[in-house]
């Protein structure tokens, strides 16, 4: 590196910020070690669940948890445990292909038209408020409902409902930065302008877009899962957390294991990836902790 690009690049160390953050956050290292957890079950399904979560048993089907089947058998005799680790994989997926799909699409939008300003960027800000003007589960049911129920369907809907919060937050701190010294040093140095986003601006950015993502691929799940719940998810047999909650839903009373296990998963996942994100943004920015 030369000097003039040492002048040129003052950014502050953002990946050691963000692993002080999970040193020294309760919160933040606190999701992460659950997330970590939840991530292990999923990867090793197979091992955890004991049983195939497509093998039905009628003649045990809306078994109490018993030795057998901890967590009870649903409708078709299939055990609860097995399916609710075997969805994990399915509202995971979904929820970790949208939410960086939707960071990809929505940090680079945000990028360009903080950076360009102007007409463009009055533009892109107009198309990103008509879309959040749509509730993101209304929004993920039309686009699911017009193009059919799945994976890479679901996928591209819940991303669309999260590119608008992306492109706001990137585009609030371009501004801030496209002023300052060292961007004008990257000019005069002859930077070309991707250079100067993609090597210069983005890391300066990168914190709050990470915070966001974590928030954001809660928001993901949940909208997967409800998606599931009315009916626009994956189709059976694949296990989803929100098609097991429906499936529950007419056994509430009666055997309510049916839907608290898959509900009881959710909310452990979404309470996880909220204490990151809040964690993680009071770390960051210790200001927004206090209101201030």
């Amino acid at each position: 590196m030369t000097s003039l690009e040492a002048i040129a690049i003052d950014r502050p160390p953002e990946g050691a910020k963000l692993v002080r953050a999970f040193r020294t956050n309760k919160l933040a290292g606190g999701g992460l070690v659950l997330l970590v957890a939840i991530l292990l079950v999923t990867l090793f399904a197979p091992l955890v669940a004991g049983q195939d979560p497509a093998a039905q048993d009628v003649m045990h089907k809306l078994e109490s948890p018993s030795a057998a089947h901890i967590f009870g058998t649903d409708g078709f005799g299939r055990d609860i445990w097995a399916r609710t680790v075997y969805g994990a994989q399915t509202s995971l997926l979904i929820g970790f292909a949208s939410t960086v799909l939707a960071v990809l699409i929505g940090s680079t939008i945000g990028v360009l038209a903080g950076w360009y300003g102007g007409r463009f960027d009055a533009f892109v800000m107009q198309v990103m408020d008509i879309l959040l003007a749509f509730p993101s589960l209304i929004l993920g049911m039309i686009v699911v409902a017009m193009l059919g129920p799945s994976l890479t369907n679901i996928v591209l809907a819940i991303a669309l409902t999260s590119i608008p919060p992306f492109a706001r937050i990137a585009r609030a701190p371009t501004i801030a930065i496209k002023g300052r010294d060292f961007i004008e040093a990257c000019r005069s140095f002859g930077f070309s302008t991707p250079r100067i986003l993609f090597v210069h601006v983005l890391p300066n950015i990168l914190s709050e877009i990470l915070v966001m993502a974590a928030l954001w691929l809660a928001n993901a799940i949940r909208t997967e899962a409800s998606l599931a719940f009315i009916g626009l998810g994956l189709k059976p047999p694949i296990p989803t957390w929100g098609g097991m909650i429906r499936e529950g839903f007419d056994n509430i009373f009666d055997n309510p294991w049916l839907a608290l296990v898959p509900g009881t998963a959710v909310l452990a996942v979404i309470f996880a990836l909220n204490l990151m994100g809040d964690g993680l943004r009071d770390a960051i920015d210790p200001r927004l902790k206090d209101g201030t």
